[in-house]
């Protein structure tokens, strides 16, 4: 029984042995190696199973592969048909409950992704936000502690707290996090740019452009160690993000693999509440877990100026992508309307951004990629009601 991946698919094992009745008679484990053996016995069968007229029946006949019989043990004596393992007592296997199994789906995904294709480490920004926190504490648990690296960019948008928390998991994790603050990265960009931005911003001191400039200098950083060390960068945003296009191309979306990309952020909290639990300590710091989402970006930033809440936003994305029902059909279910057109706008003006992103594990029942695919280039726009 093999228990593997393949770039996005997830093959846990757990394979099952079932009689000509359909009892369970034996089971494997889900994400071990595990070898199960069961003894089939194959029931006198009645009339009525074989083909009526001969000529059906040198049809059915030559249509048989050939048989090789394989002896196992000449020593071993049957003086009568063998037991049904579920005449003995046979228990199946114990399965993993949502959360477990999908944890263990996305260190096996993460382990085979990075080791099948040729790398040894991994480097993670860590920006001290529970989707960086969630991705570092999987590829531990993946590929061991000294295979991860993790590092800091802080700009000076970042809040004091995100720096520490960063530290904090690094030093729970026992990782090495190197850190490099951004400012003067920002600064030059500023003076290259200045002459040419001019005049473009009125109310506001700094606009989308800028902030999106942060999140791609780290990127740039980040593969620049990928390019010197053969690291492999492991992105960090999830489906939430994904799917409504708060992400930056060539920013915090650049890299070799995305481990949580069909992971909703309402599920990256179970989840690090999970692998909490099965610690004495806190792996992931609580103040991460508690903290109110931020891109940190511009002053006083939060993820709701600009998405719904995020229990709200992903049952409207799980609802409209994983079980295709349309804007009326959710509306129905007790959303606001508007809320509702937004969320779907952003989910189909944001293809483009999607097919650049880098391969990730599916968990869902529809991911983005091979499930879910649309044309980019289209007349279609799939919020108007």
């Amino acid at each position: 029984m093999l228990f593997r991946s393949q770039d996005e698919l997830i093959f846990d094992g757990n394979s099952m042995i079932f009689d000509r009745k359909g009892r369970l008679i034996a089971q494997g484990r889900q994400f071990e190696e595990d070898l199960i053996l069961a003894d089939l016995y194959i029931e006198k069968r009645g009339k009525e199973e074989f083909p009526k007229s001969k000529e059906a029946g040198k049809r059915c006949r030559s249509k048989r592969p050939a048989l090789r019989k394989i002896g196992i043990s000449k020593s071993i004596k049957r003086d009568k048909p063998p037991i049904h393992p579920v005449e003995t007592g046979f228990k199946p296997v114990r399965i993993l409950g949502p959360l477990e199994e999908i944890y263990n789906a996305l260190i096996l995904g993460t382990r085979d992704y990075v080791r099948k294709n040729g790398f040894e480490k991994v480097v993670i920004g860590l920006s001290g936000g529970i989707d960086s926190a969630l991705t570092a504490v999987i590829a531990v648990d993946a590929l061991g502690k000294e295979n991860v690296i993790g590092i800091s960019m802080p700009s000076p948008f970042s809040s004091r707290g995100s720096v520490t928390d960063a530290d904090l998991l690094a030093s729970n994790l026992c990782i090495r996090l190197i850190v490099l603050p951004i400012k003067s990265a920002m600064e030059a960009y500023k003076e290259i740019l200045e002459e040419t931005f001019k005049g473009l911003l009125s109310e506001v001191k700094e606009g989308i452009a800028e902030e999106n400039l942060q999140a791609r200098i780290r990127g740039n950083l980040l593969m620049a160690f990928s390019n010197k060390f053969g690291w492999m960068v492991l992105t960090t945003g999830n489906k939430s993000e994904t799917s409504t296009g708060y992400c930056t191309l060539y920013g915090d979306m650049a890299g070799g693999f995305a481990v949580i990309k069909d992971v909703p952020k309402t599920m990256v909290y179970e989840l690090s509440k999970y692998r909490n639990s099965l610690e004495e300590k806190d792996i992931i710091p609580i103040s991460i877990i508690e903290k109110e989402p931020s891109a940190e970006l511009r002053p006083e930033q939060k993820d709701v100026d600009t998405l719904p809440s995020y229990p709200v936003l992903d049952s409207i994305l799980k609802t409209y992508i994983e079980q295709d029902k349309s804007i009326e059909t959710i509306v129905s279910m007790g959303y606001n309307k508007e809320i509702v057109e937004n969320v779907v706008r952003m989910v189909d003006r944001n293809e483009y951004k999607r097919r650049q992103a880098p391969p990730g594990i599916k968990i869902t029942p529809k991911a983005f990629g091979k499930d879910r695919r649309l044309p980019i280039t289209n007349r279609y726009f799939g919020y108007r009601v």
